[in-house]
């Protein structure tokens, strides 16, 4: 069966969900960049989430996960096949206890945070302007300013590809920089359990706008980008290697290496992927060349599989 009919079969299987064909991924993403999704799907459950990943373990496909679109490139062309997008659609939390709160995979990371800061719980205070979605933080281990998703995450549950669920909890979520368990599966994360730190919520308000006063300082806000372009090197900071490099506004099409931080690309306008791709292979020789290291990608490239 070729893609045509498998997606066919798809929306068939999966009807009663919200779904869009030749869904531009530029409005699915912080880069604004990238072509249409063939099938772009919308569950508003866990329920309808597992009765997609079943349809196409069925069909064999294998479909793209979306949160926010906040740490990602989309290619040109768009993305054959299905995705299916989680942000405003797994949403809920609740609270746990005295100290931990439940949160679905498809609520912003700020907005867990701000939750958090209304419970009077402290230790979410570094999400609080991390744009992405609980989901996309805790499959890369999103952090900031000294805290990390690993430091509050106690439990995530994730559906299989068969859409039964299972949960990884404690060590068994394998958290390093900028890596999880969840990145060599096929899972799709469903909700993490936070465990946090009772806390006065005057100092947490103070700690949150102290952070955000920092980011409006040092970072492009005002551009399209997906955030921190290039992981941390052992030994270093990707930005500094890349100024000391003589790159700051370095232009390779729409796609610039912003003024204000090195270590983000931005969209100046109309950037492509291929500007995007380009001016980073570009960055990584040149960086090395003038310090020996190699800056390995932090934002994940979204790829079409090889017919």
């Amino acid at each position: 069966m070729n893609m045509t009919g498998k997606l066919e079969r798809l929306q068939q299987a999966c009807s009663g969900v919200k779904m869009r064909c030749q869904e531009p991924l530029a409005e699915h993403t912080s880069f604004r960049i990238g072509g249409p999704a063939d099938l772009m799907l919308f569950p508003p459950s866990e329920e309808e989430l597992a009765q997609i990943l079943r349809a196409c373990q069925r069909l064999e496909l294998k479909p793209v996960i979306l949160g926010a679109g906040t740490n990602v490139l989309a290619p040109d062309e768009g993305l054959r096949g299905a995705v299916v997008c989680t942000r405003d659609c797994l949403t809920g939390m609740e609270r746990r206890g005295e100290t931990e709160i439940a949160v679905k995979s498809g609520v912003t990371l700020a907005k867990a945070a701000m939750y958090a800061y209304e419970l009077g719980l402290t230790g979410l205070e570094f999400a609080q302007g991390i744009p992405g979605t609980v989901g996309g933080g805790v499959y890369m281990n999103a952090g900031a300013y000294g805290g990390e998703i690993r430091q509050v995450a106690v439990s995530t549950t994730v559906l299989l590809p068969d859409g039964t669920e299972k949960t990884f909890a404690a060590e068994a979520q394998a958290f390093s920089y900028r890596h999880s368990a969840f990145m060599e599966t096929d899972c799709v994360i469903t909700r993490t359990v936070f465990r946090l730190t009772p806390g006065d919520r005057t100092a947490i308000k103070a700690r949150m706008k102290e952070l955000a006063d920092r980011r409006c300082a040092s970072q492009p806000l005002e551009l399209p980008s997906a955030g921190s372009t290039f992981k941390r090197p052992v030994g270093g900071y990707a930005a500094a290697l890349i100024q000391q490099a003589g790159l700051k506004g370095f232009r390779v099409g729409g796609a610039a290496i912003s003024e204000k931080h090195a270590g983000f690309v931005v969209n100046c306008g109309g950037a492509t992927a291929q500007d995007v791709l380009s001016l980073m292979e570009q960055v990584q020789q040149r960086v090395y060349d003038h310090s020996g290291i190699r800056l390995e990608p932090e934002v994940r490239i979204l790829t079409n599989p090889e017919v």
